[in-house]
């Protein structure tokens, strides 16, 4: 009997040889060739006879190669396939098939699936670009040179279809083959890292099952559902991934929060400073979100918050809220924007509402001349400089800190997560990050691109400010418990 870790050269039809091409795909155990899982299927339940089909349907038809050709036009090459059964016969037509020419011999079984046209002319039927797949193509049989009486796999049912590998020599048929073995000889008792409770509630099939049924789909499945990957196999393993995916990033935060970070202090000094910085009265969402942000800044492990909200929501004057905090605690902020463009409003902004309240704000590009960045490169080593806003020039060798405090990330979703860390790591501590966001994004999906972030959502436009689209759904993204 084999488990989910005997290594895959011990699954029947593999051996050392074919295990080689195999970690091309990183196929290594038996659990990894199970979770190589067909990219689509063929309805093979039913195969149509050439004499029963009719033009505008979609159809799979079993039938013998008789010959095949390529043909060039004055556009481009045409392959060209007649299969037959008995006296009837059928075109098939590939365009730009160069790719073909040496792939059919006569006599070979072939499926074929696609849509049935009138052939040109009303000489009888054809099929253009159909999905194909050699049934006795001979290739990659079994190591010990036993052909096994399979066929069972290939009609009468509903078929998975693999991706090739190793350069076509291990195909779709014989993975079918390989996969059908190992699972007939797999432990039926194999570990389900899903607590029993969750599978109950969500009404979850058990691993072994799926195995089973998204790899040979039983009779009955609906087609549409395993052509869109929503049998209950595919929900099962599909939630599988994302369940552990959660929980790594859970683990990621737990370890995160007993790092040693910064812990500001939020005293009446500080509070009077954010108080005198605001231009307007702030809405009761912008009180919420500083109020989370502040006590995360507070703790002394780093911060790693996701502030979601629209455009117009006022993202901005609650980043430079957090931002005074920074700086009244006698740290720097880092302001990272994706374009020239966007660091260049925000510059405008911040200098608008912070520089004559005595906080120095520098801008930072890459169009900057050489002697301006110098210059401002200076006083962000010296600490003249408390924000500093800028672009990827930011994450650059040559651009110090004196006593980098905060990050904030403008648009996280158009950085990539290196960048953020490679700015990260330029405070002598750990600085605390504020990430922003103007897409909407639902609480679970938030959890799952966003993993290492605390969420805050600005779910309410200033007055005056026109309601926009996405208000409420960013408001019912918040009430959700967020429960995958």
């Amino acid at each position: 009997m084999l488990d989910l870790n005997t290594e895959v050269k011990y699954v029947k039809g593999v051996g050392p040889r074919i295990a080689e091409w195999l970690e091309q795909k990183n196929l290594h155990t038996v659990e990894d060739l199970l979770y190589y899982l067909p990219f689509r299927y063929e309805d093979r339940l039913n195969p149509r006879s050439i004499g029963e089909l009719r033009p505008g349907e979609m159809a799979t038809v079993i039938a013998e190669v008789r010959n095949s050709a390529l043909f060039r036009t004055k556009k481009f090459p045409v392959f060209e396939l007649i299969a037959g059964q008995g006296p009837s016969t059928l075109k098939c037509i590939w365009f730009r098939g160069e790719y073909l020419r040496d792939r059919f011999k006569p006599g070979q079984l072939v499926a074929l699936y696609g849509k049935v046209e009138a052939a040109w002319k009303g000489r009888g039927l054809q099929i253009n670009q159909p999905q194909f797949e050699i049934l006795d193509s001979g290739q990659a049989e079994l190591e010990s040179g036993e052909v096994e009486d399979l066929e069972s796999l290939e009609v009468g049912r509903i078929v998975p279809i693999y991706e090739s590998a190793a350069g076509a020599k291990l195909t779709s048929r014989w993975f079918r083959r390989v996969i059908y073995g190992a699972l007939h000889s797999l432990r039926r008792d194999i570990d389900d890292g899903i607590p029993a409770s969750v599978s109950r509630r969500l009404e979850l099939m058990d691993r072994r099952d799926a195995f089973d049924k998204v790899h040979f789909p039983p009779v009955g499945e609906a087609f549409v559902d395993l052509a869109e990957h929503k049998s209950p196999a595919h929900r099962r393993l599909i939630f599988e991934e994302l369940f552990f995916l959660e929980i790594g990033l859970e683990m990621k935060r737990r370890r995160l929060r007993q790092r040693a970070g910064i812990a500001f202090q939020l005293n009446d000094k500080v509070r009077e400073a954010i108080k005198t910085m605001l231009p307007f009265h702030p809405t009761a969402a912008q009180k919420r979100v500083l109020k989370e942000i502040a006590e995360d800044m507070q703790q002394p492990s780093p911060m790693r918050r996701l502030l979601q909200g629209d455009v117009g929501s006022g993202k901005t004057i609650v980043a430079l809220q957090a931002a005074v905090i920074a700086i009244e605690n006698g740290y720097q902020v880092a302001f990272m924007a994706p374009t020239e463009i966007l660091a260049t409003q925000h510059y405008l902004s911040a200098r608008r509402i912070l520089e004559d309240k005595g906080y120095r704000v520098v801008l930072l590009t890459g169009s900057q001349d050489d002697d301006r960045k110098r210059n401002t490169r200076r006083h962000i080593a010296q600490g003249n400089a408390h924000l500093v806003i800028g672009t990827h020039t930011l994450i650059q060798e040559n651009v110090e800190f004196n006593n980098l405090g905060l990050v904030i990330v403008d648009e996280q979703h158009r950085f990539g997560v290196m960048q953020r860390f490679k700015l990260m790591k330029k405070g002598a501590a750990e600085p605390d990050t504020l990430v922003m966001t103007a897409t909407p994004i639902p609480r679970t999906l938030a959890l799952t691109l966003y993993g290492d972030l605390d969420t805050s959502i600005l779910d309410e436009l200033p007055p005056g400010r026109t309601q926009l689209p996405h208000a409420r759904f960013l408001t019912i993204a918040r009430t959700k418990s967020g429960t995958l």
